[in-house]
């Protein structure tokens, strides 16, 4: 299966793979969304169905949830679970703070409340999610549909006043018509290519009527797994202040982890 994997898809499965090295028999497990999380979640019905890993999952999207039960991870409600260990999700932009923007499948609002619902969060992403500061990926807003223009008027009127480079906001769209939400809410990506003080930016959006929340997820992450495309795995624990890297080594039937540096 990996002999054809890209670079890029060989990235997301190797942090997908290093990452489910966390999870343990009898977790309560969040499910994250996008290319990446998928890779996770394919990885754990393997677990589940090859060594026999007992484990409770909690979906973020209706995307996920399908998934999963697809390969076999059996699956629960946060309102049956109430509490995680852990969640494994994927980011589409991190900075070296760990902190995050993720949206950009249109879960941020599920991922966001079953993340903080969690001992632990870790994200599991390929290099070119990196970045120095955050802004260069549109910034998602979930906002409640009636008003939706006023509150994106208001949104554009904040911004004149906050630390960002760019003030475009756009409505997201599902081919010809608005995208929406598993909460039935629509989502506008804010242009603003850097910004300067996500916790004031975080803060002060929240604070508009007809925001539901935001895509910037601060101080949730604790541990982040970076795939490279040549095999290698970089492991940052925020809590522990160390940094590990790996060598990834993909056999017909084995997958080797070989510690080279911390």
């Amino acid at each position: 299966m990996t002999g054809n994997l890209s670079p890029i898809d060989k990235a997301k499965y190797i942090a997908a793979k290093r990452a489910l090295e966390h999870v343990e028999g009898g977790m309560r497990l969040g499910l994250g969304t996008g290319s990446t999380a998928a890779w996770m979640v394919r990885l754990l019905g393997d677990m589940v169905r090859d060594e026999g890993l007992r484990i409770t999952g909690v979906p973020t999207s209706a995307r996920t949830a399908e998934l999963a039960e697809q390969v076999g991870v059996p699956i629960a409600t946060l309102e049956e679970v109430r509490w995680l260990d852990l969640t494994i999700d994927g980011a589409d932009e991190v900075d070296r703070d760990l902190n995050l923007i993720k949206g950009g499948g249109g879960a941020l609002l599920q991922e966001k409340i079953v993340a903080t619902a969690s001992d632990q969060m870790i994200v599991i992403t390929d290099v070119s999610k990196t970045v120095e500061g955050l802004g260069a990926f549109p910034l998602p807003v979930e906002v409640v549909r009636f008003g939706w223009q006023t509150t994106k008027g208001l949104i554009e009127e904040t911004l004149e006043s906050l630390d960002v480079m760019g003030r475009a906001t756009s409505l997201r769209l599902n081919r010809d018509r608005p995208f929406v939400t598993d909460e039935g809410h629509y989502i506008l990506d804010l242009h603003l290519h850097r910004i300067g003080n996500p916790r004031q930016l975080s803060l002060v959006l929240n604070q508009i009527p007809g925001v539901v929340e935001n895509g910037l997820f601060l101080d949730i992450c604790d541990v982040l797994v970076i795939g490279h495309g040549d095999g290698m795995v970089e492991v940052r624990d925020i809590n522990n202040g160390t940094v590990a890297r790996e060598q990834f080594i993909l056999a017909e039937s084995e997958n080797l982890f070989t510690n080279i540096a911390e």
